[in-house]
């Protein structure tokens, strides 16, 4: 039996991606029915991939300014993270191979799936699907940085995998996916 039955849905904002309020009717332990509000932002579904190389000990993440971090006190608004991008039309992994292509300058084929998350259910629609790839010098393509039709301005890093588990500590990386991917890695010896 459904215990919840959506009976109104406003759009409040269709500016960038759509931010919704849905008034529903739960049902609740004791039998009750009770009228709720919520606001629900509708960006789209995403995939994101941690690319490791075993022999060099090393990750690729990437640089870039996040305007919400800024907001809400990052000093520079620059964050530290996995490449990743929103699905678009794409299923999610010839979207994290666009991506990995046009974020990291790495053409990657072999992509691993390793789980799929929502990311901030509380208020965001999405659910991200997570990779992992090997990648090798001879993958590297182009310099990466982004989609230039985007104005993406992204920095790629390739960093050792100890020093990116330590900047999880420090606090260096605070990106919930990246931190997410890192983890799976040490949890399941990608780098042995």
């Amino acid at each position: 039996m459904n215990k919840i039955k959506i009976v109104g849905t406003e759009i409040l904002s269709d500016n960038w991606y759509t931010l919704k309020k849905v008034t529903y009717e739960a049902i609740q332990k004791d039998g009750t029915m009770l009228l709720q509000h919520r606001e629900a932002y509708d960006r789209g579904n995403g995939a994101t991939i941690l690319l490791y190389n075993k022999q060099r000990g090393s990750v690729i993440l990437t640089q870039q300014f996040r305007i919400p971090t800024y907001i809400n006190g990052n000093e520079t608004g620059m964050l530290i993270e996995c490449c990743a991008g929103l699905l678009d039309k794409d299923n999610p992994e010839d979207c994290i191979r666009r991506e990995t292509e046009e974020e990291t300058g790495y053409k990657i084929t072999d992509v691993k799936k390793v789980f799929e998350a929502y990311m901030s259910p509380g208020s965001v629609t999405e659910i991200l699907y997570f990779f992992v790839a090997e990648y090798n010098k001879d993958m590297k393509v182009s310099e990466g940085g982004g989609a230039h039709d985007e104005h993406e301005n992204i920095e790629v890093l390739e960093l050792p995998f100890a020093k990116a588990m330590d900047m999880i500590k420090t606090g260096e990386i605070k990106d919930a996916k990246t931190i997410m991917l890192l983890q799976y890695a040490e949890i399941n010896g990608l780098m042995l």
